[in-house]
Formats: C-alpha cells, sequence, structure tokens
C-alpha cells in the first residue's frame, strides 16, 4: 500500500510546534467575562479571509504532586459546564500577570492541598482546545512534600470549599485515564506524561523554570 501522502507531506520540517502568525486584520469582543473573553478575529489566510472567535484565556497551570510511593495526588471538585465532579490535579489560572508559572503552581498546590514541594519540574506543556481558545497550560511534577503550617493555610470557597483529596497510585491512576473514568484534560495528559516519563528514567523532565514562549502573559 503506498501511504505517500504528495502535496500535504512535510517530511523534512521537526516534529515541532512553531510560532506561524497570520495577520489579523480586526479584533473585536464578543463578550468581556469574568475570567476570560470571548473575542473574534477576522483573519487574512492569504487565500482567504476568515471570522474566527474564540476564548482569549490567561493560562494556566497544573500539579502531578507524586511521593515517594508513586502516587499521585488527584482532588475530585465540581465543575459545573459538564455538570460533573471531575478527579483532577490541583490546577489554577495564571491571572498575576508576569508571576512566574511554578511559583502559582506552587500557590495553587498550597491552597488546594494544604502542601509544599520541594522539588520542581516541567513535565508537559499543552493547548486545551487550540481551535477555540488560546489558553495553555503548564504541568508540572512536583514531589519531596511537607504542610502549610495551620496558621498560614488557604480558606477553600465556592467550589473549592467541597474539595476531597486523594493519593492514587500511578498505575492505577493510568488505568482510569485509559478506562475513561478521568477526563479533566491535565489529568489525562499529566498522568500518561508521568508514567511515560518514569517509563524513561525522568529523562524527559525539564527545569521548572524551562522557556514557555506558549504563555500569553
Amino acid at each position: 500500500m503506498n501511504l505517500d501522502l504528495g502535496e500535504y507531506a512535510d517530511v523534512d520540517a521537526p516534529v515541532r510546534d512553531v510560532s506561524a502568525p497570520r495577520a489579523v486584520v480586526e479584533t473585536s469582543v464578543l463578550h468581556e467575562g469574568h475570567i476570560f473573553d470571548l473575542v473574534t478575529d477576522t483573519v487574512d489566510l492569504g487565500r482567504s479571509v476568515v471570522h474566527r472567535d474564540y476564548v482569549d484565556h490567561p493560562g494556566a497551570v497544573a500539579i502531578i504532586a507524586l511521593d515517594e510511593a508513586d502516587r499521585v495526588l488527584l482532588i475530585k471538585q465540581y465543575r459545573h459546564a459538564v455538570r460533573r465532579e471531575l478527579w483532577e490535579p490541583p490546577a489554577g489560572l495564571l491571572d498575576s500577570p508576569g508571576e512566574p508559572a511554578q511559583q502559582a503552581a506552587a500557590r495553587e498546590l498550597a491552597e488546594e492541598t494544604d502542601l509544599i514541594a520541594g522539588s520542581w519540574h516541567v513535565l508537559a506543556d499543552y493547548y486545551t482546545t487550540p481551535g477555540a481558545s488560546n489558553e495553555a497550560v503548564r504541568i508540572f511534577l512536583a514531589r519531596d512534600f511537607s504542610f502549610v503550617p495551620l496558621a498560614d493555610r488557604h480558606v477553600r470557597e465556592d467550589e473549592e470549599a467541597e474539595i476531597s483529596v486523594r493519593w492514587v497510585p500511578l498505575d492505577e491512576a493510568v488505568t482510569a485515564v485509559l478506562g475513561g473514568d478521568i477526563h479533566n484534560p491535565s489529568a489525562v495528559a499529566g498522568v500518561l506524561a508521568a508514567a511515560a516519563s518514569r517509563a524513561g528514567g525522568w529523562t524527559s523532565l525539564r527545569p521548572a523554570d524551562a522557556p514557555w514562549p506558549e504563555r500569553r502573559a
């Protein structure tokens, strides 16, 4: 069977996402939200001019917290858009412009789980929904934990007040992802990335301050 892709083949370029912006003729805000905006761009693609609506998002961080027994820390939290309680890693918005991503991740880990991590690495980066949002997420691997002092612990409110926490063996979490029992994208990407990195002796880990050009602010 001939599997040549013809004119659509890109056989010389490395398999790496690259920045390739097209000219934006006009931008307008359709809806200004509490956390993110809905915007529309008029984009000149060269062969045609199109209109594209998307969510303008500040980005986020997520944390795969792994203990000495290779258990991953998952939290169960209600997500209204899908009307479900989802098992997911600690995570949060990058809503303070210029805040280092690892610093934001440490803050979210402390606020949601009362933990402080002594070791941080970058595990994976991804876009949540590149066809409809510019949200970029960086997933960290965190290890070597201690507790936030009682007097300094964050008071959780709204959906966060209902959070429950569980340490899950990494292999069990992988099985849950592949079995369709876990749906949060940072959990899916983070759990599978952690398992793959562990299988390779953790050589794929990047420094906590590794460049992140996809981040917006």
